[in-house]
């Protein structure tokens, strides 16, 4: 059973001292900053050279604390459970998950022992974030003073939802570990499903393309803002293109001369709950293991909480078993999760697929099986396109039902070693032509070439088909002649393919009602029967069909487990057969109501209510500010593109998630690309580039990357060393 913590980038300040760095490291960071150039085009996208990895490395962390040094900050507070000292009480028990989770111990014993070549890169990450603190003592750290090289070994996923928990709810562990329900365990209840924001991978083979090589789209959606658009450029082989998570040294979705790749969230299950029959003896926890009593070790997990001005330590006593962290409990049991959410080959995996030259050398990469949370789209400039489902997944008993917690009595249920690469989910050169991946099922992801759902244990993939893959797949099916502009249309398809499905049952239950219904619903209905089910920012139509769709989604029985919550296809059609006429009409109707109360007419323009903001501080929306219309919905309803909106203490709604950094790459002879970003690559209110892409980011008309260094320069806007 897999579940996900999501990283969360709300920051609250909290003034530490300014940082101090001693003579022979200031030294260090000087020589290191020349051997670095940086060149920021007329984007402002950094362009980071360097006669080694390590100084591109380097580079590009000084440009990320340039761009967002407390996203970075933020990032670290997250994965090395120190959120509490920023936000207090409400981050007090995901800092006691995080901490179980992951020991900075284990992270410490990888750094020194990790191999020099690569520890000389953590090395790097760690100089030239500090350098920028050095250079930048009005910046002034919430928590971090000095970065250090292990810091990287605590954050190898650069996944939006990087923390597998096996399926268990935060609540279960703040139950636990605060003494709400006693240590033996409590009744699980499980908890409300959480929304999906979800992201989109599509590779094109060569057959398909006008240009006759290989094409790919790569479209996460995660929180606006989530990551940075750079270059690195070493003299040691490495030239990568793409998003960075901020806080990260590797390009985590990208291309470079010869091949490229898209991650989405993977549902494949990589994370299992162990139920632990535990006893207690002489004041000692036991649980009980292949008939024999085995002693549950523990670990002191320190955590500093603000409260008002100041901090308190907490000392909370974290419990294990051999097969992991306690978690929670349930039913008696308490729940170990078994999983692979921290590791070297993690990262390092995420480093060597940025220099893979070939699909080959790609595969190599990937061999290392560490990445526990994301499907991989792949294309290169040989032709070849691929697709996996997953990369680090465990052998397990098919006879046994992981999505649930197993008894954790018995060996029967301990993982039997992992699959090899080739042995999970996936597609190699489809004969159909194209491969597309929405989070969505991978039986479903390449037509008629799709792998055969028979051959595979369900664990692998046990996750059903959503909306957005569906318009994928009604697009990309017969291809012929694409262009990468005609990819990035598709890529931007408007269709919302759900209310294929949603609206017939309610014009079924209009045309049943009695006439006064009728004539009360008529208008709004009629307008609905006219629509094309496309979103436009002056359309009355799209407006009506989100909101009394949402209410629908709402509508929707909980899931029974996590899995089941990727089952929306399904899961909608069902509700829809036991929904009578007068439910349907009902949810109509306060639809309708809602509008109107909200601004006085059901007869509102989508674009007039559903904008784009950028606020100086990142949180404070107004209507009274300058705002843009935006005609994109939430991708939950089939859209590829996805403009996640609400509204913010506001009449309005704006965008806070969805299209974040997107590329469209042709791999020939040369690399052809085209991306864009939210609103714009910096963070800077007063600058140009706050915003300067978002009248593009909300029509879908993307920039050329300027992937070559002598195109680079004619579009220099600034060249300097860090630090100068």
């Amino acid at each position: 059973m897999t579940k996900k913590l999501f990283l969360v980038l709300i920051f609250s300040p909290l003034f530490a001292l300014a940082q101090k760095y001693n003579t022979k490291e200031i030294e260090k960071f000087e020589q290191e900053a020349k051997e670095v150039t940086i060149i920021r085009d007329n984007w402002g996208v950094p362009h980071i050279y360097g006669k080694t990895d390590a100084n591109a490395v380097f580079g590009l962390m000084y440009t990320e604390c340039e761009d967002n040094f407390k996203g970075i900050e933020y990032n670290y507070l997250y994965q090395l459970g120190k959120q509490a000292e920023v936000n207090g009480e409400k981050s007090l028990y995901t800092d006691v998950t995080l901490q179980l989770i992951a020991d900075s111990a284990d992270a410490i014993k990888d750094y020194e022992t990790s191999a020099p070549w690569f520890r000389k890169l953590m090395d790097a990450f760690a100089d030239g974030i500090n350098y920028y603190l050095y250079k930048h003592p009005e910046v002034k750290p919430a928590v971090f003073k000095h970065f250090e090289p292990w810091y990287a070994l605590m954050f190898t996923d650069g996944s939006v939802s990087a923390t597998v928990t096996g399926g268990i709810n935060l609540s279960e562990t703040r139950d636990f570990y605060s003494g709400i329900t006693e240590k033996s365990g409590a009744v699980y209840k499980p908890g409300a499903e959480e929304k999906e924001t979800g992201s989109n991978g599509f590779a094109i083979a060569p057959s398909r393309s006008k240009s006759g090589h290989a094409l790919l789209y790569i479209n996460p959606h995660v929180p606006f803002y989530f990551r940075s658009e750079v270059q690195m450029v070493s003299d040691e082989g490495l030239n990568v293109y793409g998003a960075v998570t901020w806080g990260q040294f590797f390009v985590y979705q990208g291309f470079n001369p010869h091949c490229g790749w898209m991650h989405t969230s993977s549902y494949a299950d990589v994370g299992d709950l162990y139920a632990e029959k535990v006893s207690k003896k002489n004041g000692q926890w036991y649980y009980e293991y292949n008939g024999a009593s085995k002693p549950v070790t523990s670990r002191k997990l320190i955590i500093n909480v603000k409260k008002g001005d100041h901090t308190e330590q907490q000392i909370i006593t974290g419990y294990y078993t051999h097969h992991g962290p306690i978690l929670g409990s349930r039913d008696g049991k308490w729940l170990a999760l078994k999983a692979n959410n921290r590791s070297y080959n993690a990262l390092l995996e995420s480093w060597l697929i940025t220099k893979a030259k070939t699909f080959a050398e790609y595969k190599k990469a990937m061999n290392l099986l560490s990445n526990a949370t994301n499907n991989t789209v792949y294309a290169d400039d040989q032709g070849n396109i691929a697709f996996w489902y997953g990369n680090f997944m465990p052998k397990r008993d098919p006879k046994l039902d992981w999505t649930l917690p197993v008894d954790g009595t018995i060996p029967a249920t301990e993982w039997q070693g992992l699959h090899s690469l080739d042995e999970l989910v996936h597609v190699y050169n489809p004969a159909t032509g194209w491969i597309q991946n929405c989070n969505s099922t991978p039986f479903a992801s390449s037509g008629k070439s799709s792998p055969d759902k028979t051959k595979y244990p369900a664990y692998m993939a046990p996750d059903g088909q959503n909306y957005r893959a569906i318009n994928a797949i009604r697009l990309l099916s017969n291809v012929k002649n694409i262009t990468l502009d005609q990819l990035i249309t598709k890529g931007y398809d408007h269709y919302l393919a759900a209310f294929d499905v949603l609206l017939p049952p309610l014009f079924k239950s209009y045309n049943e009602a009695p006439d006064s219904t009728k004539q009360l619903l008529g208008e709004p209905v009629k307008a609905l029967e006219e629509w094309d089910k496309r979103t436009a920012a002056n359309s009355i139509a799209t407006t009506l069909a989100i909101e009394w769709g949402t209410l629908m989604m709402r509508a929707l029985p909980p899931p029974k487990i996590e899995e089941e919550s990727t089952y929306q296809t399904d899961r909608t059609s069902a509700m829809l057969r036991t929904m009578s006429n007068k439910q349907l009409l009902d949810y109509f109707s306060t639809s309708l109501d809602n509008l109107q109360k909200r601004y006085g007419s059901w007869k509102v323009h989508w674009g007039d209510i559903n904008r784009y903001q950028r606020p100086a501080d990142g949180v404070t929306f107004s209507d009274s500010a300058p705002s843009m219309p935006v005609g994109l919905a939430w991708s939950a309803f089939g859209q590829l593109p996805s403009f996640q909106s609400r509204t913010m203490n506001t009449k309005k709604r704006y965008g806070y998630s969805g299209n974040s950094f997107i590329a469209a790459v042709e791999f020939g002879p040369r690399i052809k690309a085209k991306t864009i970003i939210t609103g714009g690559q910096s963070f800077n209110p007063a600058s140009k580039h706050f915003t300067d892409q978002a009248g593009m980011y909300i029509d879908g008309k993307f920039k050329d990357v300027l992937f070559y260094k002598k195109d680079v320069l004619k579009h220099a806007e600034k060249t300097y060393h860090p630090g100068t």
